[in-house]
């Protein structure tokens, strides 16, 4: 049966670490994550321009190589869930969600009844393509499908206590950009008013017993959010931490002292 342990750890208190991903989609990268320690990858469709075929199959390169694939939608529209789980992601986040309606719906997307109303369709990815008996199956599915409301504007943290209410929503996460920018003040995450709407998301999510999550820029932003009380942690994008270990490879290689090479070894290193 379908099974999804970062769910299971998040909801049992436990950290998870992951990545995001914007732009590799190769059949390599989700086994690379793996070797990496990551335990899920976010397949990115609002900025990337990634289609379901993509999705899908990442979703089956990943539950092979053992990690748990999850699927940030492209916009706040929770009918584009139920296709994407079916051809095999086990998390849904969904952007821009400012209300508790919005995640009452994204809930009920992605849950079959009586949790939701996601429709039935078995044998396909999402239960590997096996037969059994439907409502096992969907009792599985339903303890799996991590539901996450991505929250990043005002609007978002004023209703931040509603939407961390709403049952079956399982994690909250902080779109710190996005949210910086509703606020008037565009990458200033040093800004008061910035530090109290991420202050409150954090205290409506822990006044409901629900992780939080967030996209840490390297292993000490993450070691920091852990103190505040982040449990979901992506470090970075594939991106950005491919271009900054080779922007600093070069750098080393460049600015390095360097010995006279000796003729007789024909300039080899």
């Amino acid at each position: 049966m379908i099974a999804n342990p970062v769910r299971r750890r998040l909801l049992q208190g436990e950290t998870c670490f992951g990545l995001m991903a914007f732009e590799f989609f190769t059949p390599g990268l989700a086994p690379i994550l793996a070797a990496a320690g990551a335990e899920f990858v976010i397949l990115d469709m609002e900025h990337s321009g990634l289609g379901i075929e993509g999705v899908k199959a990442q979703c089956a390169f990943a539950r092979a190589a053992g990690i748990v694939p999850m699927v940030r939608l492209p916009r706040p529209d929770p009918g584009l869930a139920p296709p994407l789980l079916d051809a095999g992601a086990l998390g849904i986040m969904m952007p821009l969600v400012e209300s508790a309606a919005q995640a009452r719906a994204l809930v009920d997307a992605c849950r079959y009844r009586p949790e939701g109303r996601r429709g039935l369709a078995f044998g396909l990815a999402h239960d590997g393509y096996a037969a059994g008996p439907p409502l096992e199956k969907m009792a599985a599915a339903n303890q799996a499908v991590l539901t996450i409301a991505l929250v990043e504007s005002a609007a978002g943290i004023e209703a931040a206590p509603a939407i961390a209410a709403v049952p079956g929503l399982d994690l909250l996460w902080l779109g710190h950009f996005d949210l910086s920018d509703s606020l008037g003040i565009p990458g200033r995450f040093e800004e008061p008013a910035y530090r109290a709407a991420a202050a409150t998301l954090r205290d409506a999510a822990a006044a409901q017993g629900k992780p939080i999550g967030w996209l840490a820029a390297d292993g000490a932003q993450a070691a920091a959010a852990r103190g505040a009380g982040f449990r979901c942690l992506c470090i970075g994008h594939e991106v950005m931490l491919l271009r900054d270990a080779l922007s600093r490879a070069i750098t080393a290689g460049r600015d390095a002292e360097v010995a006279p090479r000796d003729p007789g070894r024909n300039g080899l290193p």
